[in-house]
């Protein structure tokens, strides 16, 4: 695999190194060579993206080829615990279900550790939602908090909560997790083995995979950054804090003024200034709990929403804070916080990319400005490469290719949210915490989908009129512009499938 991974990084670079030449060399007018580059730069954003995953790929599979010939055991073991020190379980919440929290609150009760505490963070403000908090505290034995100001939505309420504790760890669980009875005595010992390691994360698996079509696809999107992306990270140190299913040292948290409540990704942004405080982080890739993933596009979309609006306002900080203090990181760290931070700015790439070829294919406006030839020889190798090792990397994984598909469809039907979340984050709206519904899923109406059946309906009609030019022209040109668009359309076909779950 790491040869594989090499033979893909060298594809790239001629990839781009051809496409560079030729666009250098084009001789069209102004506005073409303006829509040219902007393709240019959407490509690269993509295939950085692209560098920064399979870059992962390629120093997990060096490690574990060392790790084989060396006889090594490569699965992370805990060290014993020594001692049991206090800790403070967490769950906020804020208008929940009960039957959601009530099951929260009954796996946190069962937690095999000798010293821990519950406490429900209830943030409701209707009388019936903190009445069944009142009911399920007493039930279990969970001490409730409550405050008298909101403020920070989910971030403030830990915060507040955080000031009134003395417990050295703190468990934090979202309303929908649920811990295994293990948790806390496979990760606290971690903690106790490193005095500077900040929090201990670990994954989120959803386990309502069959109620519906959305939580499988949001679920496989899940499984590609936690089994790679994370592992990655936390091999250079920048594994970022997820928000649930972690165990925080209270020191540590304390150090950094607490959890950021200026963005609704208040996890990312922490993680980034604990590591600029020197503190280290870990990533323990063993499932430990099992959550409820969104069940419909709305859930799914809002949930989408709220993590763009998030990491893209902590790029602006991860921005500022590398131009005043270049060394108070690693290049490595630096590097996973700015791939973090500007992943959702996909949208902006992707609209590019699939709407070039549909002006050439309409207007003959070229984007490539490559002999279809040179550009057949160049791509299909990367292409190829980077399909098949993604694929394969995660098949070893038990992930089949149908089940990934799904997971890439979805994500291609989140780019017009992606797009105006960027574009919102940018010019300083915020946005609000809003938790994701944990309701069965529904559809959503086709008018709330708009920009996603215009991607949909103007591929359609450049296919059918792609189809009548290539039919008459016979050019490589026309075919390959075919090509992109039936895979877009493909992807967006995928509407009806989701939102007819």
């Amino acid at each position: 695999m790491p040869a594989l991974v090499l033979l893909l990084f060298i594809a790239s670079a001629c990839y781009f190194m051809s496409r560079a030449v030729f666009l250098a060399f084009a001789g069209y007018g102004p506005f073409e060579k303006v829509l040219s580059i902007f393709f240019f730069l959407a490509e690269f954003f993509v295939m950085f993206h692209a560098f920064g995953y399979f870059s992962n790929i390629y120093r997990l599979s060096k490690v574990q080829v060392t790790e084989v010939k060396e006889g090594e055991v490569e699965e992370r073991v805990a060290p014993p615990p020594r001692r049991f020190p206090q800790v403070a379980v967490l769950i906020p919440a804020r208008h929940e279900p009960k039957d959601v929290l009530e099951s929260t609150v009954v796996s946190c009760y069962n937690i095999d550790y000798p010293s821990k505490t519950i406490y429900i963070l209830d943030d409701s403000s209707e009388k019936s939602y903190m009445d069944e908090a009142m009911e399920i505290s007493q039930r279990y034995g969970a001490k409730l908090f409550r405050r008298q100001t909101r403020h920070g939505a989910k971030a403030g309420v830990i915060n507040d909560c955080m000031k009134t504790l003395d417990e050295e760890y703190m468990a934090i669980f979202d309303v929908d997790q649920n811990p295994m009875p293990d948790f806390l005595k496979k990760l606290v010992p971690f903690l106790e083995d490193d005095a500077k390691l900040a929090f201990v994360q670990t994954p989120q698996f959803y386990s309502n995979l069959t109620s519906g079509k959305v939580s499988f696809g949001a679920q496989m999107q899940q499984s590609v950054f936690y089994e790679y992306v994370c592992e990655g990270k936390n091999s250079d140190q920048a594994m970022i804090c997820c928000g649930t299913n972690v165990v925080m040292r209270r020191q540590a948290l304390l150090d950094v003024g607490g959890l950021d409540e200026s963005t609704v990704t208040e996890d990312f942004a922490t993680s980034l200034y604990l590591q600029l405080k020197g503190w280290r982080t870990m990533y323990y890739n063993h499932v430990n709990t099992f959550g409820m993933g969104p069940t419909d596009l709305g859930a799914y979309f809002q949930q989408q929403d709220r993590w763009a609006r998030g990491n893209i306002g902590v790029l602006k900080i991860i921005i500022s804070r590398f131009f005043r203090s270049p060394f108070s990181l690693k290049p490595a760290q630096w590097f996973e916080y700015l791939i973090t931070g500007s992943y959702y700015l996909i949208g902006c790439a992707y609209i590019f990319l699939i709407f070039c070829p549909i002006l050439y294919i309409f207007f003959n406006i070229p984007s490539f400005f490559m002999n279809p030839v040179v550009y057949s020889l160049a791509f299909i190798p990367y292409f190829l490469l980077s399909v098949g090792i993604f694929y394969v990397s995660m098949g070893r994984k038990k992930y089949s290719p149908l089940q990934l598909f799904e997971g890439q469809a979805l994500m291609f039907l989140t780019l017009p949210v992606f797009i105006g979340a960027a574009v919102g984050s940018l010019l300083g709206f915020k946005g609000t915490f809003k938790v994701t519904s944990k309701a069965s899923g529904a559809r959503i109406s086709y008018l709330k989908l708009w920009p996603q059946l215009f991607l949909w309906s103007i591929s359609l009609s450049a296919i059918t009129w792609g189809i009548n030019r290539l039919y008459y022209e016979r050019t490589v040109a026309v075919l390959i512009n075919i090509v992109w668009i039936l895979y877009h359309f493909i992807l967006l076909s995928f509407l009806f499938y989701y939102d007819e779950d």
